[in-house]
């Protein structure tokens, strides 16, 4: 047994997408950049439930945890938009939970598409009772007093914050960590740098903590911080980070200087577009076919290409961008694409 596969098993975690997601080479962009980098991507968007992305892998945690307790409803929160909301929604619909999401108001937009369209529309399908809260409430103390009118019904509910970035949600990405190592052996390569958006920090954390564990350099994981300023990015990846490591039950340590989070691409805020982004977006889609989501992924990607162009990798490395999905998204934000 690999140590994802024993890691998952240790940890009841449920099975939400096929493990391994693929590698894959983008040599067509490669060209379109005119660089020598070899650049690649870990198809983290394509598992089949909710529109597939990287919540699933925490919610495989997650779901596994709620489901031991004994639990038959899953509370968590996060943006209108959120797609770990959306992910949350399917994947509880899958393990027969209900789910109940607290949504904040917290991206200045007010046109249908965003309102009533992407994520949002899938919430809905997926059966979740949505529970709309304004920007400047505390969208986990809400959930938590939900959670207590629950249990006074005799309901048994599980909560989670925003992303599912819990350190029990972010071992999702310590597997994925093991899960890269051993494609890389099979691959007769090793990546110069994994790179990924940073919103609530348990991707990069989990990828750290993974790497940690596995004896690797946690330092090869760079992460775009597309929410937070990059001091409080880089402080909740620390902890989350230590906190993931400690509950793998393998032992390592996580320096503060190993966790390095960029703050270029987040531009005025948290879900307002950048040109960077959009070039981003229809660079990776008319190249190769590949969608990136508008708040996340796009972000990310783009700081990769920035750095491609400024000639911060040398000809013949390697990168790895982790397709963390979230293509729903897009439908809310087609008036940014003049669409």
């Amino acid at each position: 047994m690999s140590d994802a596969a024993s890691l998952r098993s240790r940890h009841g975690a449920v099975s939400l997408l096929s493990h391994p997601s693929p590698i894959e080479r983008l040599e067509r962009l490669e060209q379109a950049l005119g660089t020598q980098v070899r650049i690649h991507v870990k198809r983290d968007d394509v598992a089949g439930i909710g529109g597939g992305g990287n919540k699933l892998r925490k919610l495989e945690f997650l779901l596994g945890d709620a489901l031991a307790q004994g639990c038959d409803t899953f509370v968590t929160t996060g943006g209108i938009q959120s797609n770990h909301a959306r992910l949350s929604a399917a994947a509880s619909a899958r393990m027969g939970l209900a789910c109940e999401l607290v949504l904040a108001d917290v991206v200045p937009r007010h046109d249908a598409d965003y309102r009533a369209n992407g994520n949002v529309l899938l919430d809905g399908l997926f059966g979740a009772k949505v529970h709309a809260v304004p920007g400047d409430a505390d969208p986990l103390a809400f959930a938590q007093a939900r959670a207590e009118e629950l249990r006074t019904e005799g309901r048994r509910p599980y909560v989670v914050g925003a992303g599912g970035s819990s350190p029990v949600g972010a071992l999702g990405y310590a597997g994925c960590a093991w899960e890269i190592l051993e494609q890389e052996r099979a691959l007769g390569l090793r990546f110069v740098r994994i790179l990924i958006p940073n919103g609530s920090a348990g991707t990069h954390a989990g990828l750290a903590a993974g790497m940690a564990a596995a004896g690797d350099d946690p330092a090869r994981i760079q992460s775009f911080t597309v929410l937070a300023p990059v001091e409080a990015a880089h402080a909740a990846t620390v902890t989350l980070a230590r906190a993931t490591l400690e509950r793998t039950g393998f032992s390592g340590t996580i320096d503060a200087a190993a966790i390095r989070v960029d703050p270029s691409q987040r531009g005025p805020g948290y879900g307002i577009p950048t040109d960077a982004m959009l070039e981003a977006v229809r660079l990776l889609a008319r190249t190769e076919g590949l969608l990136l989501d508008p708040v996340y992924s796009g972000k990310a990607f783009a700081g990769l290409i920035a750095a491609v162009r400024a000639g911060e990798y040398a000809p013949g490395e390697a990168l790895l961008y982790v397709m963390t999905g979230g293509v729903p998204g897009l439908f809310a934000y087609r008036q940014a694409f003049d669409l």
